[in-house]
Order: C-alpha cells, then structure tokens, then sequence
C-alpha cells in the first residue's frame, strides 16, 4: 500500500511559484469515482433531510470520528517522496498574481462543514474546503468522510458542503454532492496513504419565504400538485404542517460555490519542511479529558510539515504537522501552503486525516495527512473539469 491514515498538509519549495504547471502522467485506472447524488429528484431528497424540521439534523448533526486517533507507537520518520515535478494549480482570484506571505490570518471564506449521514444512519460532519475548478463547483476533503470505510457500502448518505455554517444558519446555502472522486487504492484497499476526495457540488439550495398553502402562487401551487399527483418528480420545496395549517418554504438558487466563497489553489510534488496553515473544525477532547475544542467556530493552526509514517495502518507516506487540533471533526481540515491573509487564499497540498498525541502526555501533537504528488493532481484533474448544473 502506498498511503494512509493522519492529519496533515504539504509544503512548497522555495521555488514553488515558479514551479512549471505542466500536469503529471495519470494512469486512467488510478482515478475512481462514483454517485452521490446524480439526478434533481435525488438532490432534492438529500436538501430535505437537511432543511426538514427547521434544520434540525444540521443542528444535531455530530462530529465524525472514525479512524481519527493514531496512537503513537504508529507515528514515525521517513515517509512521502514526489513522483513528478513540483505544480501549482492558483486559488480563484489569484492566477495571474504572486503569493506573498502574510503576517495577519483572516479566516478563509473557503471552508466549512460537509454533513452526511454514517454507517449508524445518524447525521455527521467533518471538515472541507473549496478548491479551484473549471466550474467553481469542487470541494476538498478527507476520503474518509465522503467514502463509508466504516461499513460495507462505498459512500455516505446525504452528503452536503456548508460553507460558513453555524448552528443551523447556512449563509452561502447548501451544496449537495453529485460525484466524488478518489484514488483507486483508496476506493478499493482503503490505503490511507490517499485519503483523499474531491467532490463535484451543485449550486447552492437556500431556503425562501415560509408561506401559508393559502398564500402560494399559481405556479407554486401547480409544482406542488404535480408532485403530488407524480406528474412530475420536482419538489423544490420544504413542507410542514403546524397547528393544521399547510405551510410551504420553497428553494432559492445562490449560484456557484466558487463564485460565493472562493477557492484555494492546488499544490503537488512540494518539498517538506516549511510552514502551512491548517484550517478546521476541531472538536472533542484531547486523551487527559480537556474539552479544548467546540467545532463549533473555525480554527486553525500553524507550523512547518515534517515526514511522517504509520506502517500499523498501511501508511508509509505521510506527511505531519505539529498541531493540538483533536480528532474529531477536524478529518478534512484544510493545509493551505503560502496561505495569504489579506487575500484569504493559497494553495492546498494536504487534507487532516488524524491526529496522535506523539509524547505521551495525554494532549494531542500532531495531525498527519496524504502527501499530495502527482497522482493526487491526477483525481483533483478529474473532478474539476466537470460540471454538475443546479438544483432549483
């Protein structure tokens, strides 16, 4: 196996700006995808379960905390190598400039919670964030929390990206999840060492004006009348019943990801060993019971990569940052390398995986994550030539 389980992101060569852009070879059965969500009626579905009830499985959704912990008898030296030259994919509004390094963090736009359903059936979130991509409709995240490593079946229920979410507000709307994209070994043999996903997103679904059945147009009522009669599949809108009156919230399109939050660049084949910022929502306590982290607001962390293996769950390409972010929640979390604060847009080269308390002390140190080389290029190339179209 080539890659596996941690917590981490990726630095650059001191030439990393200039570095050539020209795209790594890709072996066409190293690319695997699949469906999350590939029809309206099927989005509109997953917008529902998500809405219904006032948003209440956004509200109770938990932090995801499968395979987040790596004890530190696995945590090693050694680790990733590059397999092709050092490249650049540049964040959207920065393709034509130059990163600089800044003294200030703002917070990036970019990223926020995916929500789905686990193998228990129950509401989850882990962290993602928005890349680049041809249609502004991409997000990154840790393979483990789009493909179900828990249970027999290849990917979680419901899946969605809210950026900004906070305690059942999503500003920027909802972003359902039409294909996801992994590398093959990670598809098949849950090789840690790429664990990885890039997903391809509708536009955004936010929720209308609450009317009164009574109150609705012409053209709402005959959306709702041919749904119910099965004339048609499309069902654009939230329905309850309160104290026996029929009530009606009907969606809102908010356009494309990438044009609402932006999206950070990409970076591959980067040398190890200089300072990236990780964003994410941590949450959890650390091994001695401190409850250090909500995952309620976004955090980050800063610090200079290192190499990393844990040959106990088939990693021996990792890359490791030194990071108190606890385990749950945070699988996703974003590694922006030359991140720039005014701008709140770098380049991503890693993706939290897990997390180890490496000295023994009972706090956690370190976060771990796949180095991201040219195969990794390879499954982000794939998924950001597609184009998903809209829900509404």
């Amino acid at each position: 196996m080539k890659r596996i389980l941690t917590f981490g992101g990726v630095v650059a060569t001191a030439g990393l700006l200039a570095a050539g852009l020209g795209a790594p070879a890709q072996a066409a059965d190293s690319v695997a995808d699949v469906n999350l969500a590939n029809t309206n009626y099927a989005a509109w579905q997953v917008v529902d379960f998500w809405f219904k009830e006032n948003a209440a499985n956004l509200i109770n959704a938990k932090p995801y905390a499968v395979e987040t912990t790596v004890p530190a008898k696995h945590v090693s030296g050694g680790g990733p190598s590059a397999d092709t030259k050092p490249g650049v994919v540049p964040a959207i509004g920065d393709e034509k400039k130059t990163a600089t390094k800044s003294k200030n963090v703002n917070l990036p736009k970019s990223t926020g919670k995916v929500f789905f359903r686990g193998s228990d059936g129950q509401p989850h979130w882990c962290t993602a964030t928005s890349v680049q991509s041809t249609y502004r409709n991409v997000v990154a995240t840790a393979g483990h929390c789009v493909y179900d490593t828990a249970s027999n079946k290849q990917t979680m229920d419901s899946w969605v990206f809210v950026p900004g979410y906070y305690q059942g507000k999503t500003p920027w709307g909802i972003y359902v999840g039409k294909t996801a994209f992994t590398h093959y070994d990670f598809d098949v043999y849950e090789d840690g060492d790429r664990d990885y996903a890039f997903v391809t997103v509708y536009n955004g679904v936010n929720r209308g004006a609450i009317k009164r059945a009574s109150d609705l147009t012409d053209a709402e009522k005959k959306i709702v009348a041919d749904y119910r009669t099965k004339t048609s599949q499309a069902h654009p809108y939230i329905w309850f019943k309160h104290k026996g009156t029929e009530y009606f919230q009907f969606l809102t399109d908010t356009g494309r990801l990438g044009d609402n939050v932006g999206g950070q660049g990409l970076a591959y084949n980067q040398k190890l060993g200089k300072n990236v910022f990780v964003f994410g929502y941590p949450s959890g306590s650390h091994p001695d019971g401190n409850n250090a982290y909500s995952g309620k607001t976004l955090k980050w962390s800063y610090g200079k990569t290192f190499a990393a293996q844990a040959p106990a769950i088939k990693a021996q390409e990792l890359q490791g940052i030194k990071s108190s972010f606890t385990g749950e929640g945070s699988s996703g979390s974003a590694w922006l390398l030359n991140y720039k604060s005014a701008k709140r847009i770098g380049y991503l080269n890693g993706v939290t995986i897990g997390v180890s308390d490496t000295d023994g002390n009972k706090r956690i140190d370190t976060s771990v994550s796949p180095y991201f080389d040219g195969e990794t290029y390879g499954v982000y190339k794939a998924a950001a030539a597609l184009w998903s179209g809209k829900i509404v």
